[in-house]
């Protein structure tokens, strides 16, 4: 049921951090990767990695806020590996900056990427699944698209929040085309854009405090997820946001 074997997986953000997660993850169960993002020299260190784990990776630079690059992203998908059944939108940044302060071009360079990149890719990805006769479309939202913190970062959350209404709709208008659409909020897992809160002593102090499992996650904790979501174990489950967050947004 969780076997991934002969299907193909685009990841986005999948140079650094939870992106390299995801693409371990469904490499692991069989998956071929396209991997996707703007610094193609780190990409081709993990395409690299993943093709010694015996899978098929390939590297392709692409900004996932341009339509012409997410476009060609999905032809090259294709072209290399004939078909495209799973999407992972991951890309995604993030402006700190007291809402009173922050830029209206800080403010477009965010919703660029976690929105409407999400939108673009989801979308391409989309149609060439309704030629396949169905896909599974993953995209990864926050728990900081639920509650607010002390943290600011105005940009982040309110992208991360409609990532996850956005995700009910496209679940909705797609379903009859047997492409599930589904969104994973992880809480606080080291990556390079939680690297500031994670060496800040104080602020890791906060993180665990909040969480009710007393720690922040690991990248095994997102694996069985991704996994889930883009196997035939979650054929009857679209328009979901499954939060992995240790309990945080449990309180």
């Amino acid at each position: 049921m969780y076997d991934l074997t002969g299907k193909v997986a685009v990841v986005t953000g999948a140079s650094s951090g939870l992106g390299v997660v995801f693409s371990e993850a469904l490499a692991e169960v069989g998956a071929s990767v396209e991997l996707a993002a703007r610094r193609i020299v780190k990409l081709d260190e993990v395409a690299d990695r993943l093709n010694a784990m015996g899978t098929r990776a390939r590297a392709f630079q692409c900004d996932v806020s341009e339509p012409e690059d997410v476009q060609a992203l999905v032809d090259d998908t294709v072209k290399n590996f004939g078909r495209l059944d799973i999407i992972v939108n991951n890309a995604g940044v993030a402006a700190m900056s007291p809402a009173v302060d922050i830029s209206l071009e800080e403010w477009n360079k965010v919703v660029s990427v976690n929105l409407t990149g999400v939108f673009l890719c989801a979308r391409t990805a989309a149609r060439q699944m309704m030629k396949q006769g169905g896909g599974k479309v993953i995209n990864i939202s926050s728990i900081y698209g639920a509650v607010g913190d002390v943290f600011p970062a105005s940009p982040y959350y309110a992208t991360k929040g409609a990532v996850i209404n956005m995700t009910r709709d496209l679940a909705v208008e797609w379903a009859p085309f047997k492409i599930r659409v589904n969104a994973i909020a992880p809480g606080f897992f080291p990556s390079e854009m939680t690297e500031a809160i994670f060496q800040d002593p104080g602020y890791l102090e906060y993180v665990i405090k909040q969480t009710p499992m007393g720690r922040p996650g690991n990248p095994d904790d997102l694996k069985g997820v991704v996994v889930f979501l883009a196997s035939s174990a979650s054929d009857y489950v679209t328009g979901q946001t499954i939060f992995v967050d240790g309990g945080w947004t449990a309180w």
